[in-house]
């Protein structure tokens, strides 16, 4: 039998508005606490609970859909309506860690009327905030936030409105993403498929960049020489 543990169902959505200064959306700055992600500023989510696959009547797409807009309710205060979620983006949790999951990504708009709420429990901070903002307080080492959360908001970023995410996302592929984690001379790198190393583990392999490495506590993404059969994760 193997001793890889096998991933645990989650999901969460990335909640958004617009403004004048475009599109932003809502971080919540997690329990510097807590063993998985302390103090790291995420998008509210977690692991599917058997009453959203009860809901769904065992349909797990269906129920991560659920569980994100519950998720995000319960962290929050927010409730994206389920017709408005569009799937961006499925990762899964690298194997070499104790801890898997197997997380669908949503995006969705939410009423900009509505006050944020938060426990002071799990969540100890809010944040609304622009995307491209986000990623730019990330690349200055003020904002921590993690491979998953990064690749998004670069993503996200290059949108003008909710409405016209929605419209592209709901039509566009869903990537699947099981990253490969290595240090690479005190770097932190996160190899994702069409990426030399990938396979090997070895992020020295020559050849193709696919990856993200972890630079003065920011990450920084790279798709450069890379096979055609794997694109970009980054919209541009």
């Amino acid at each position: 039998m193997s001793d890889t543990p096998q991933p645990r169902a989650a999901s969460t959505v990335v909640l958004l508005r617009d403004s004048a200064n475009g599109l932003e959306t809502l971080l919540l700055r997690r329990n510097k606490a807590l063993l998985f992600a302390g103090g790291f500023w995420v998008f509210p989510g977690g692991a599917l609970e058997p009453g959203d696959l009860e809901a769904a009547a065992g349909d797990r797409v269906l129920a991560s859909r659920i569980a994100a807009a519950r998720e995000a309710e319960e962290e929050s205060g927010l409730h994206p309506h389920l017709d408005d979620m569009v799937l961006v983006s499925h990762w899964t949790t690298p194997v070499v860690e104790p801890r898997r999951f197997s997380t669908w990504i949503y995006a969705a708009p939410v009423a900009v009327e509505r006050d944020v709420v938060i426990d002071g429990g799990e969540i100890h901070d809010h944040l609304w905030i622009g995307l491209g903002e986000a990623l730019q307080r990330h690349r200055r080492g003020d904002l921590p936030i993690m491979p998953p959360t990064y690749v998004t908001l670069c993503t996200l970023a290059s949108y003008a409105s909710v409405a016209e995410l929605v419209a592209e996302e709901r039509d566009s592929g869903v990537p699947e993403v099981l990253p490969v984690f290595a240090n690479d001379n005190g770097r932190i790198t996160v190899m994702f498929r069409g990426d030399a190393g990938y396979d090997s583990g070895d992020p020295a392999a020559a050849g193709a960049r696919h990856r993200a490495v972890l630079h003065d506590n920011a990450w920084v993404y790279s798709h450069e020489g890379v096979d055609a059969a794997y694109p970009t994760l980054v919209r541009v």
